[in-house]
């Protein structure tokens, strides 16, 4: 059986994001201003389809920053941001040169940030919920 959600849209990707920092809240909305092809759909770690799908991968169920699903494969950290710069508008697809640097490399850098970003940017006491206008790009937000 293939893993994944059956309500993302063939051929989607899926950004799985700390609803409740700062930080991870505006990286969707960066990528969603630079996803004009609407390639990403988002959901908040919180909600049941990211849990839903968090229950195919158990090595990913203690992780509480942004993930990947894409073309049934999770992935996470580094490799992550760097296939959602890939896929923007822009000079983003440029950062994928990033990928020559190994992952063992790249991956503290994250590692450093994801355990500040709370005291860098704050936290939300309530998950963040989408605008009516993007709304339609967030799956479990009902």
């Amino acid at each position: 059986m293939q893993k994944g959600l059956p309500n993302l849209p063939e051929g989607k990707g899926l950004i799985l994001f700390d609803g409740y920092c700062n930080f991870c809240n505006g990286a969707v909305q960066f990528v969603i201003k630079r996803d004009p092809k609407e390639h990403f759909r988002f959901s908040s770690l919180s909600w049941p389809p990211a849990q839903s799908l968090l229950e195919e991968y158990p090595e990913f169920g203690e992780v509480d920053s942004i993930l990947l699903f894409e073309e049934g494969e999770l992935y996470q950290k580094s490799t992550a941001a760097l296939k959602i710069a890939g896929r923007m508008s822009g000079l983003w697809p440029g950062m994928k040169i990033f990928f020559i640097v190994p992952r063992f490399l790249r991956d503290p850098v994250y590692d450093f940030i994801a355990r500040n970003r709370y005291r860098w940017f704050g936290k939300k006491d309530t998950c963040m919920m989408p605008d009516k206008k993007v709304d339609h790009l967030f799956i479990g937000s009902e």
